[in-house]
């Protein structure tokens, strides 16, 4: 499979170029305690990350509160306090994966356009690219509430594919989890599947991208 001749490549954010559970747990732990409730481990929040703030909120207080009913009143109060909390320090422990740095520069340096279609919200993509300083090889970024769609919608990646004028057929998805690869598929385009992930548990495999790849640095032999 050749993917020499792609021009733009899609990226993920969080569980492809970035691990932010640390911070995420953090924000959520903070929320948890300012309700009396038990704090997660990481390890328990790890399976709610990757279908927006929202969805990770709703599962750590349907944990936290053993599957009580939770009211719209209370869900939101909560999730503005936990974005709130986020927002304060969404890059404190959060970090790239090994070989991230030098694969984007190696991407940039051979001339491929890149962007990052992420379900994170849109305030946070920012600060946490200029933090790890990796800002510059992106030429844009969409999150969650960039468009009323999100992945596994593919409107989202195709959106992104007319922004830089590439067709389809010369784009590739490359992320962690089953919405990248399932997006990527609704989109008519290939994809790269990341096995060290977020992916709920699941091999990443289990989805069918184009490839699979276990380490970033490897993208240097394929592109």
């Amino acid at each position: 499979m050749n993917f020499k001749d792609k021009e733009l490549i899609i990226f993920d954010l969080d569980g492809t170029l970035i691990n932010s559970i640390p911070d995420l747990t953090i924000a959520i732990n903070k929320m948890l305690k300012h309700y009396d409730l038990a704090e997660l481990t990481v390890e328990e929040v790890t399976p709610f990350i990757g279908n927006g703030a929202k969805t990770l909120v709703k599962r750590a207080l349907e944990k936290a509160m053993k599957d009580k009913e939770i009211s719209d009143a209370f869900f939101d109060k909560a999730f503005k306090y936990y974005f709130a909390a986020y927002k304060e320090e969404p890059c404190k422990e959060t970090y790239t994966y090994p070989g991230v740095i030098e694969t984007l520069k190696y991407l940039h340096e051979k001339g491929f356009k890149m962007v990052i279609c992420t379900n994170k919200p849109d305030d946070f993509i920012e600060p946490i690219l200029e933090t790890l300083e990796i800002k510059k090889y992106f030429t844009c970024w969409i999150g969650e509430d960039s468009l009323p769609e999100k992945k596994p919608d593919p409107a989202p990646l195709l959106h992104l594919a007319k922004k830089m004028k590439v067709s389809s057929d010369k784009t590739v998805m490359i992320g962690d989890s089953k919405n990248d690869i399932l997006a990527a598929q609704n989109a008519e385009m290939e994809s790269i599947g990341l096995t060290y992930g977020y992916n709920y548990n699941e091999h990443i495999a289990n989805y069918k991208p184009s490839l699979v790849v276990d380490n970033f640095a490897d993208l240097q032999n394929i592109f």
